[in-house]
């Protein structure tokens, strides 16, 4: 007997397919890729923490739960993508005009965290997903009574629709969390301009985009338009007590200056000289100026720049970092040491600023530096146990001191937190050969192995 709904089995597994991709698309229509490279330095990272500590207080979560990552993307964005971490991107902080624009977005960003949105994507996605199986079905049966097109047009209706329906959601959500976002920054005696300025610089985007293209179909976005969100909430931020309220100076410096660093680090040479020209003698100029000049391979006005800006403050020890990086990254390890070891004791031993210390007493190849090396090492990844280069480096000092169990440990270690299960498994295994049993390094060397295993096993049933 023939089903009503019955189609030539090509064409419904074309049909499957279809509807497969439809509601993938749904579940990745707002959430941001992740793909992008993490940039680790130590002064952007304590500014960012010290940012954010008030208004994760006011949302009402624990600063050592919150995390800030900074991706290397130059899109003007910032995003929440599970869990209590909030990524934001190069490219924001580079148009961020001040800290407290800033502060505008991670408050916003922190209304996800404490409404769970992530999680609650399902409560969008079942309608959206249900409207895109109804037309699959009503499409199909169209096509097996001879209508493709009418079919084709009633799968593409129900696309459509299901894609309004779970981008209104979206919407909403968004407009949730602007209002989260500016009780945190009144919870946190924030002022909310910065708010106000950044959704300005989003509507002049939005009028680039719409100009260059098609115009902007405000019922296809993720989120409420720029113009929008700041309609719905000026009166609540104008109406706070801290509108007015200046920020503080020094963490705007602080600002300036890793906005200024972050320009030299990761743009092109040219670009930042061209917006920090030397006519510029502020600290954030030549900060932006002195790796711009190393990366165009420029020694001697990178190193005139860097000892410029140490003379104007002796102990600083992000400045005696840069020194320290810029000379290792010249081939001039031993002339590092003096100013990265300063720059770990300036900074209370910051374990971004020890494992450059580490590799650098490495790289001097000097045999008498590895007891120092392995030491401030292990500071290092005690304080900070997710960096891959931290575990690579006392990976290499433990081999190049004859002890290859730990050596396998650190290897193990930097595997796992890159996701090579396979290989992390394999190194852990030969370092609990060569490990006294019971020991703590021992029984890490087990989690790795547990872990390693049930996660390659994962991966072999999602196949």
């Amino acid at each position: 007997m023939r089903s009503l709904f019955a189609v030539p089995l090509n064409r419904l597994s074309g049909l499957l397919r279809m509807a497969l991709f439809v509601i993938l698309s749904l579940a990745v229509a707002v959430r941001p890729a992740t793909a992008q490279s993490v940039l680790r330095d130590a002064e952007t990272e304590a500014l960012l923490n010290d940012m954010a500590r008030p208004l994760i207080i006011a949302a009402g979560l624990q600063p050592n739960n919150v995390q800030l990552v900074l991706l290397q993307d130059k899109e003007v964005n910032a995003f929440v993508a599970g869990g209590q971490t909030v990524y934001i991107h190069s490219g924001l902080i580079a148009a961020a005009d001040n800290i407290n624009q800033v502060e505008g977005v991670v408050a916003h960003e922190l209304g996800h965290i404490t409404g769970g949105h992530i999680v609650r994507m399902g409560e969008g996605m079942k309608p959206a997903t249900g409207i895109t199986i109804l037309s699959l079905l009503l499409g199909a049966a169209a096509m097996a009574a001879g209508g493709t097109e009418a079919g084709m047009g009633a799968i593409m209706a129900g696309q459509q629709a299901a894609m309004g329906k779970f981008l209104a959601f979206s919407r909403t959500v968004e407009a949730s969390t602007d209002s989260a976002g500016a009780r945190y920054l009144r919870g946190a005696g924030i002022s909310g301009k910065g708010m106000m300025q950044f959704w300005d610089k989003y509507r002049a985007l939005e009028y680039r985009y719409s100009s260059s293209y098609a115009p902007v179909d405000p019922y296809m976005q993720t989120h409420p338009r720029p113009a929008d969100r700041a309609a719905a909430l000026e009166q609540d931020l104008k109406s706070s007590p801290y509108w007015d309220k200046p920020t503080d100076p020094a963490l705007e410096a602080r600002f300036q200056r890793v906005k200024a660093k972050l320009a030299g680090f990761v743009g092109d040479p040219q670009t930042t000289l061209r917006v920090y020209p030397e006519t510029d003698k502020s600290l954030p100029a030549r900060y932006a100026r002195a790796y711009a000049w190393h990366k165009a391979a420029y020694p001697d006005k990178a190193e005139a720049e860097i000892d410029g800006l140490i003379g104007l403050a002796p102990h600083d020890p992000y400045l005696l970092e840069l020194k320290g990086q810029v000379l290792l990254e010249s081939g001039k390890p031993k002339a590092a040491l003096a100013p990265l070891r300063e720059a770990v004791q300036r900074s209370g031993n910051a374990p971004l600023i020890s494992a450059l210390l580490g590799h650098a007493l490495i790289a001097s190849e000097d045999p008498a530096n590895f007891d120092e090396a392995r030491r401030v090492l292990k500071v290092s990844v005690a304080r900070d146990n997710d960096n891959p280069f931290a575990w690579y480096q006392l990976g290499i000092v433990y081999a190049r001191e004859g002890d290859q169990p730990r050596a396998a440990l650190a290897t193990a270690e930097r595997y796992s937190l890159i996701g090579q299960q396979r290989l992390a498994l394999a190194s852990a295994e030969a370092a609990m050969r060569g490990i006294p049993q019971g020991t703590p390094d021992y029984l890490r060397a087990q989690d790795i192995v547990m872990a390693s295993r049930a996660a390659a096993e994962d991966s072999k049933r999602r196949r």
